[in-house]
C-alpha cells in the first residue's frame, strides 16, 4: 500500500482521551488558498436563483426537500437561514448569503478531491485503525460575516451511522477560528458516553429518534486554531459552534469517514447514494 500511519502515540492517546485532536499546519498555505480560490469559481458559476435551500441545524427545514438529500452525490450550494430578507430576496451578495457548499466536493472537484485523497490524509486514517476508509461526505463551510449560522451541539455518528459506528469527522480550517468568528467547542471525553441519538430517514421524512439533552455549556471548551489546521473529530464526540457575529468569515473544509471493510451503512441513513464512494485505500 506505501502508506504509514503517521500519528504518534502522544497523539493518539490524546484522541482517545479527548474525543479531538489538533494538527497544527496540516495543510500547506498553497493548498488553502487553491481550496479557496476554487471555491471562488464555483460560486461564481452558481446561479442563486437556481435553489432557495437553506440550511439550519435548529430546524432542520432543509432535510425536507429532494435538493437536499440529491446533494449527496453533487455539488449543491446552501444559504445562511439570515441570508434573505421578508420579501425572500438576499440581502447581500450570494458570496456572503451561502452557508455551505456540499456533499459531494471530495469525488467531483480535482482541487477537493487532491486534499481529500492525499497519502497525508491516508496516513492519519491508517493511524486511527481504518481498513477501509471511505468519504461519506465533504462540506465547504463560511460561517459568514455577521449571519454566520449556529450549530447546534451534536455527533457526527448520528447522521453518518454504520454498525458499528466508525465516523470520523476531519475539519479543515481554511482561516484562523476564534472566539469571535466561530470556531469549534466540545466537551472533552464525551465520545466515551457513546451515541445519544440518531438522524433517521424513513417514509416520514426526517427526524431524531429522541428529543436532544440539554448540556452544561461550563462542560464546552473551546477549540481555537489558525488556519491549516486539521482538527479530528471523534463521531460520538458532543460538539458545536456559535453564531459568528462578526465582521471576519470563518472558512473550513470539512470531510467525514467511515469505515467500509466489515462495518455497514444503516440504510435509514438520510445519505441514499446510488453509486458506493470509492474507498481512500485498502
Amino acid at each position: 500500500m506505501g502508506i504509514h500511519g503517521s500519528l504518534t502515540s502522544d497523539q493518539l492517546n490524546f484522541f482517545n482521551s479527548q474525543g479531538y485532536l489538533v494538527m497544527e499546519s496540516f495543510s500547506s498555505p498553497e493548498d488553502i488558498e487553491s481550496m479557496r480560490k476554487r471555491m471562488d469559481d464555483l460560486l461564481d458559476e452558481f446561479d442563486p436563483s437556481s435553489t432557495s435551500t437553506i440550511f439550519s441545524t435548529k430546524t432542520h427545514q432543509h432535510a425536507t426537500n429532494v435538493y437536499f438529500f440529491e446533494s449527496a452525490e453533487k455539488i449543491s450550494f446552501f444559504f445562511e437561514e439570515k441570508a434573505f430578507d421578508d420579501d425572500g430576496n438576499l440581502k447581500q451578495p450570494k458570496k456572503l448569503s451561502i452557508n455551505k457548499v456540499g456533499h459531494a466536493l471530495d469525488e467531483l472537484d480535482p482541487v477537493f478531491k487532491k486534499f481529500s485523497k492525499s497519502d497525508k490524509l491516508s496516513g492519519l486514517l491508517l493511524s486511527l485503525g481504518y481498513k477501509k476508509p471511505a468519504i461519506i461526505q465533504s462540506m465547504y463551510i463560511f460561517k459568514q460575516p455577521g449571519i454566520g449560522g449556529e450549530v447546534v451541539p451534536h455527533q457526527d455518528n448520528s447522521f453518518l451511522y454504520t454498525e458499528p459506528a466508525t465516523c470520523t469527522g476531519l475539519w479543515l480550517a481554511l482561516e484562523d477560528a476564534t472566539l469571535v468568528n466561530g470556531c469549534l467547542w466540545a466537551i472533552p471525553g464525551s465520545h466515551k458516553n457513546g451515541l445519544v441519538r440518531r438522524f433517521i430517514r424513513d417514509e416520514n421524512g426526517v427526524h431524531f429518534d429522541k428529543p436532544s439533552p440539554s448540556y452544561d455549556q461550563k462542560d464546552f471548551i473551546p477549540i481555537e486554531v489558525k488556519a491549516g489546521s486539521l482538527v479530528v473529530i471523534h463521531g460520538d464526540l458532543i460538539h458545536q459552534s456559535f453564531e459568528n457575529r462578526s465582521p471576519q468569515s470563518r472558512h473550513a473544509y470539512s470531510l467525514h469517514v467511515v469505515d467500509i471493510d466489515g462495518c455497514k451503512w444503516a440504510p435509514d441513513n438520510w445519505i441514499r447514494r446510488k453509486v458506493n464512494p470509492e474507498p481512500i485505500y485498502g
